[in-house]
């Protein structure tokens, strides 16, 4: 259309005559021409002229702009230090249970339902785990299994061994004097402990400033040297690992373990009911595990402690040791031994105690020690089994 108007100028441009309708071409729109009195006038369109920047219409925008309101959230940076008053948040902190609380728990029904019924499992259990000591004759309470105990006394041996590398200590080894006499005497021990079946392992921990020794759970014996001076001989040392040794075979690991079930359950149900009853729990809780200790378990111990020494006694008579060496060595003992606390206070009899318990039972030892043939017959050891598996006493 455009080349068809430029020709109409260009003509007109050449033969400036009117234009009548029939000379126009049909291609051009009548929109094109616009008449002048008669004639016909080419109309050229005019120019675009831009629209100023300021009546342009606004572009939009995506997306877009929310008329939601934010919040400048401000964040501390991570080596600010924030300091926190845990006293006084303990201080200004509330109880789980108030006092109220614990009073109407007490007093409602199905409380007193939960409690007959945890009462009457708990003296059901306590009562099918009773056994008797064959050497003592006492009544024990013990629910854990040999297997359990066993368990327990490799995990202590692993932690022991730990504590020693940690501390910088030193093993012995198998050639040093030490650890050879250690061994010696165990190998003429361990025939008579009725524990020849375990895995034994002897170590000799290097330390002159501590006089210890103890057989863990699974035969892991451990001598500090610190104890050897006070021994002097294989006598002396055999009537202190005679001594550990009956620990574990009277199984006295396993009954403190259980004691401890039930040192707890006793406890926790008197701070619960000291709590109901308007009394300070935690007061109770404290000063209860004192008094439990101090009236049960220390007792106890002590009372393992003797059985542990009449059995022991017994053990190295009949491997032909002789006996009357644990009484010099308790001696020497008590002479190594100052400031010893009273002994009700302790977990183990005075030394004095033990002297005169010992010479009590030395003529039953010393008939033993004639009447062994120092062979592997494990007379005692045997008898303590089975007259543990049957609930009976021996002759102490």
């Amino acid at each position: 259309m455009r080349s068809s108007l430029r020709v109409l100028a260009r003509r007109a441009q050449l033969n400036p005559r009117p234009l009548s309708a029939s000379s126009i071409p049909a291609s051009v729109s009548s929109t094109t021409l616009r008449p002048s009195s008669t004639l016909w006038t080419l109309a050229t369109p005019a120019p675009r002229r831009p629209t100023p920047l300021l009546q342009r219409p606004p572009q939009k925008i995506w997306p877009p702009p929310s008329t939601r309101s934010y919040r400048i959230r401000v964040v501390r940076p991570l080596h600010e230090p924030v300091t926190v008053d845990h006293q006084s948040n303990l201080h200004n902190a509330k109880p789980l249970l108030s006092s109220d609380q614990l009073r109407r728990a007490a007093r409602s029904p199905s409380t007193h339902v939960i409690i007959v019924v945890a009462v009457a499992g708990a003296l059901i259990f306590y009562f099918a785990n009773l056994e008797t000591v064959p050497v003592s004759g006492r009544t024990r309470f013990n629910c854990y299994s040999p297997e359990s105990v066993r368990e327990v006394g490799e995990m202590q041996a692993r932690m022991v061994k730990y504590e020693i590398e940690r501390q910088g200590g030193r093993i012995l080894p198998d050639w040093d004097r030490r650890t050879r006499m250690v061994k010696r005497v165990m190998a003429k021990l361990i025939p008579f402990s009725g524990m020849a079946d375990e895995k034994w392992e002897v170590y000799v921990i290097e330390d002159p400033h501590t006089a210890n020794a103890f057989v863990l759970p699974g035969g892991k014996v451990f001598v500090y040297s610190g104890i050897l001076p006070l021994v002097r001989n294989d006598d002396g040392l055999a009537a202190v690992l005679g001594h550990e040794i009956a620990h574990n075979l009277a199984d006295h690991i396993g009954e403190r373990m259980s004691q401890s079930i039930g040192v707890n359950f006793l406890m926790y149900s008197l701070v619960l009911l000291s709590a109901a009853f308007g009394a300070a729990p935690f007061v109770m809780q404290i000063f209860g595990g004192t008094l439990m200790d101090i009236a049960f378990g220390r007792p106890m111990s002590r009372l393992q402690e003797s059985e542990a020494d009449y059995i022991g006694l017994m053990m190295m008579a009949e491997a032909c040791y002789d006996p009357r060496e644990a009484v010099d060595f308790w001696r020497r003992m008590d002479a190594a031994q100052k400031g010893e606390p009273p002994e009700w206070m302790s977990t183990h009899p005075s030394n004095q105690t033990r002297i005169e318990k010992i010479q009590q039972w030395l003529p039953k030892a010393i008939e033993k020690a004639e009447e062994s043939d120092c062979r592997t017959t494990t007379a005692f050891a045997d008898l303590f089994n089975r007259a543990r598996r049957m609930g009976v006493m021996i002759e102490a």
